[in-house]
């Protein structure tokens, strides 16, 4: 099965299935004799059109900027693939910010990519303690007033941060979040302030960097050291949920809820934040093809409201994670905020 679509503004739609860079950028590895270009060939072939980037994902913006190329020169134009990037300006630069930087970014982004509009522009900010983010998204509208940007969105604002963009005449497509079985704290404001101005939310995380599958049903309360970023963020975010043998129940359900829909335990995942309200698309942080087919099934089936229901039974006992979004990882000393790295731009300001 293809993969299912979503249409931001007319004539412009995603697949509900995102390809994420965050896995190709610089300091995650990749396999071993992998094409990158040619796994996205296979993504963009089976219908996952829809790749999200980011001006600080260190090498995947001229990446995805080969891939580009490639395309047109196999099919004589890459209309059919959408590219979502991001302004993450860097926590230093904050307090001296300039439209002049965000330009520069920008800028630079449409070089990478190639292109001569940004499809999306997702726009972050490190620390609400550093006054601006209205100011910066107001630079990015005059940006896409002049040609540069097609649509604007946010990365990981929070309900109140969000609102007072919005409140400032700034429109947003979307909003990327964390949202999964562990996290749910879109659900705390924010996806009803979406829904009154039809936000769609792109989530990350829906398999909690691979702790929502097969592979750790039954196994013992992993410790540090870990593979990668990844793997630590989540396995945080797991004690913010509840206990580690909570956590096991969850898996057990998820996993007879595939069995009954012949699917896998990380698909009943994505699925279900799939089906929360005002939910665009899950971002899958796949290196390569290799489970492309696998990652489609998602589509194959939808959840009942038993199985609904007795996800929902067992996600009433967590314990977390308290706060709204990214309110956690936004402490720049705590156990979340300390595995961030703030200042990968770098561009004067």
């Amino acid at each position: 099965m293809s993969a299912e679509r979503i249409e931001l503004e007319p004539g412009f739609s995603i697949s509900r299935i995102i390809k994420g860079g965050w896995q190709l950028s610089a300091g995650h590895s990749q396999a071993v004799g992998a094409d990158p270009v040619e796994d996205m060939m296979a993504f963009a072939d089976a219908g996952v059109t829809t790749f999200d980037c980011a001006d600080i994902y260190t090498g995947v913006e001229e990446l995805i900027g080969r891939f580009l190329a490639e395309r047109k020169k196999r099919r004589g134009t890459y209309d059919d693939i959408q590219v979502l990037t991001k302004f993450v300006p860097d926590y230093d630069a904050l307090p001296t910010l300039t439209k002049r930087y965000a330009e520069r970014v920008v800028d630079r982004s449409l070089q990478r990519l190639g292109v001569e509009r940004l499809d999306m522009v997702q726009f972050s900010w490190w620390t609400y303690d550093v006054p601006g983010w209205v100011e910066a998204a107001q630079w990015l509208k005059e940006l896409q007033q002049a040609g540069k940007i097609r649509l604007i969105s946010g990365t990981n604002f929070n309900t109140e941060a969000t609102r007072q963009i919005i409140d400032a005449g700034v429109k947003l497509s979307t909003l990327q979040v964390q949202y999964s079985l562990i996290d749910n704290r879109p659900e705390k404001g924010l996806l009803d302030l979406c829904r009154d101005h039809g936000i769609h939310l792109l989530c990350y995380g829906t398999v909690a960097g691979g702790f929502l599958s097969e592979p750790w049903m039954g196994e013992a309360e992993p410790l540090p050291p870990f593979e990668n970023r990844s793997q630590v963020k989540y396995r945080l975010m797991i004690d913010e949920f509840g206990s580690w043998m909570l956590f096991q129940e969850l898996l057990r359900t998820i996993k007879s809820i595939a069995d009954k829909h012949r699917t896998s335990v990380a698909n009943v995942a994505s699925r279900y934040i799939l089906e929360q309200p005002q939910v665009g698309a899950a971002i899958i942080g796949a290196r390569t093809a290799v489970h492309l087919n696998e990652n489609l099934g998602v589509f194959d089936f939808a959840l009942s409201e038993e199985d609904h229901d007795d996800i929902r039974a067992v996600l009433a006992r967590r314990r977390g994670p308290y706060g709204d979004v990214f309110d956690l990882e936004r402490v720049k000393d705590g156990p979340h905020g300390s595995i961030m790295r703030y200042n990968l731009n770098q561009i004067s300001t």
